[in-house]
């Protein structure tokens, strides 16, 4: 039987169960990594289901001469070329808001870890060491949290920060001071560099483009605090990681935690050495009730499409276009 569905992640649940009840699936964890052959293996498959790992680009929807919906299982769409298949057709689907409490719940744990030590502290308590002096941390009561991006997920963070008794503070280019996401955290609207200058941490919450690519760089981490901290659990590349491990050497900020990296998997490297940095292999989206929700979603619309009917989380049109 011809394949119908293909997919390229490592992508399952119960929603995948019930495709390949009704469709003819091919699962193929690791093909993400041969572009080569997922082009070899689409002709022919009217469904791609992919993570954030697969690059869809329009080389390889060349050979998707019968494709009709690409899922894509999360939030971002850096990896796929929505402009190209759109030119084709083709309809993208994706999970923009099934992840968004995950997220925002490991950026508040980040932040926890960070001003209190715990991975450091547990670390010298498990080597049978007693240091309460040494892990003296600080309180998230009082500060000021800056929020970069105030999204689903950032505004997701923010709420539950300020129930901590934070100070929001907030840049977001798209977002007026009369918005619900302003008004519901009571955020003060700032430029990025003031913000930057006021901020006790610092959260990115910023998707990948022309425009946010390296947005973090040296410069901007030297205009923050010595006593701040940095989070990112967006996208990796829109932090300059080379700038970000020169101002952790220099002391120009207090520490980081990082769930993307610029490249991933990363290289081993400096920052995997620093006791003031926390890093997490770009797990915000994994958990059980997440995972459950996106990989429902996208099989849902994956489902509708293939047949006859609209997508629901369509990011450019709902049914394919001829």
């Amino acid at each position: 039987m011809p394949i119908e569905i293909l997919i390229t992640e490592n992508i399952n649940g119960r929603a995948i169960d019930q495709l390949k009840e009704r469709f003819a699936v091919k699962l193929e964890p690791e093909l993400w990594k041969s572009p080569d052959k997922i082009k070899q293996a689409l002709p022919g498959c009217r469904a791609l289901l992919v993570r954030n790992q697969t690059r869809v680009t329009a080389n390889l929807l060349t050979a998707a001469s019968g494709l009709r919906i690409i899922g894509r299982a999360g939030t971002g769409l850096d990896n796929v070329e929505v402009a190209a298949a759109t030119a084709r057709g083709i309809v993208v689907a994706s999970t923009p808001d099934q992840n968004s409490i995950s997220v925002a719940e490991l950026t508040l744990g980040m932040m926890l870890a960070l001003a209190r030590k715990i991975p450091a502290a547990n670390e010298s308590t498990c080597g049978g060491a007693w240091e309460r002096q040494k892990f003296v941390g600080t309180e998230l009561y009082g500060k000021n949290f800056g929020v970069v991006g105030l999204g689903r997920i950032g505004l997701l963070t923010a709420l539950r920060a300020r129930t901590l008794g934070m100070n929001i503070l907030a840049h977001d280019n798209y977002v007026s001071s009369d918005s619900l996401a302003v008004t519901e955290t009571h955020a003060q609207l700032m430029e990025l560099d003031p913000l930057l200058a006021e901020a006790d941490f610092v959260s990115c919450h910023l998707p990948l483009t022309t425009e946010t690519r390296h947005c973090f760089n040296y410069q901007r981490f030297c205009r923050m605090k010595p006593s701040a901290f940095f989070l990112n659990l967006a996208r990796g590349e829109v932090v300059e990681e080379a700038g970000l491990i020169r101002a952790l050497q220099e002391k120009r900020i207090a520490g980081a935690g990082l769930d993307v990296r610029e490249q991933e998997p990363p290289e081993p490297g400096a920052l995997a050495g620093m006791a003031n940095v926390i890093l997490t292999p770009h797990i915000g989206a994994f958990t059980h009730e997440a995972q459950e929700r996106v990989v429902t979603a996208v099989c849902q619309d994956i489902t509708a499409v293939l047949e006859g009917r609209g997508a629901k989380n369509f990011v450019n049109f709902p049914a394919p276009k001829t």
